[in-house]
């Protein structure tokens, strides 16, 4: 077997991937939650609450309303009156699933936006229904938003997103590893982010080609990683 040439490891010094509405990668498990952002503000309903799985893209769906409206974020713990002062106001609230988040506070926030003070999106692993709250009032408000579900990415959502990571750090990714990464790779936009980082540092590294033993062997690890946390 033919070892492997030494390697340093170099800075990751390649830029944060954009979170901003036009880098936003659409397919059929967000096409739904990106249509309700790109109707701001012109929403039926001035709560809009997006529930998804861990890794399908809530915080890109956020932080891309949050530019395009001028949002404001409501931390855990933080009062929603300085927030709800001027009219019309936006409001980002998100991983609502949470603890930390005062009931109070939040009906203040959804109710202002009900009666006409401006736009609120929030952002959950779990839908209305089960989110760990007691305030009948501020359930009321919850249950009464538009909801839109995050799916999983599928298959051609997570090559779309491999394509536009690779060309932001200026990688050449043939399709067809594209489509050996899709076929094997964890379904989540944080394992497609990592994925992109991990074989652009150790391309650099190694000055290994991008192949399909380089994209294999990080694969591999990333795994080995997981079952280790798991």
């Amino acid at each position: 077997m033919t070892a492997r040439p030494p390697s340093q490891i170099p800075f990751d010094l390649s830029p944060t991937p954009s979170l901003a509405r036009d880098d936003l990668v659409v397919g059929e498990g967000n096409a739904l939650a990106a249509g309700a952002i790109d109707a701001w503000p012109e929403w039926p309903h001035p709560v809009l609450l997006v529930v998804g799985p861990v890794g399908s893209g809530k915080t890109h769906l956020a932080t891309a309303w949050a530019e395009m409206a001028g949002a404001t974020p409501l931390l855990p713990g933080e009062p929603a009156s300085t927030l709800i002062s001027q009219t019309p106001f936006a409001v980002l609230v998100e991983d609502v699933d949470r603890a930390g988040f005062d009931e109070t506070e939040l009906f203040q926030l959804l109710n202002a936006a009900r009666l006409g003070g401006g736009s609120v999106l929030l952002t959950s692993r779990l839908p209305a229904s089960a989110l760990p709250f007691q305030l009948p009032d501020l359930l009321s408000r919850l249950r009464a938003a538009t909801v839109v579900d995050l799916l999983a990415p599928d298959e051609m959502l997570l090559s779309g997103v491999l394509m536009k990571l690779a060309a932001d750090r200026q990688i050449e990714l043939e399709p067809k590893l594209i489509d050996y990464a899709v076929a094997r790779m964890e379904r989540s936009l944080e394992a497609a982010a990592e994925l992109i980082r991990r074989l652009d540092l150790e391309a650099l590294a190694s000055k290994e080609r991008m192949s399909r033993a380089l994209v294999g062997r990080i694969l591999t690890e990333m795994e080995e990683e997981r079952a280790r946390q798991s």
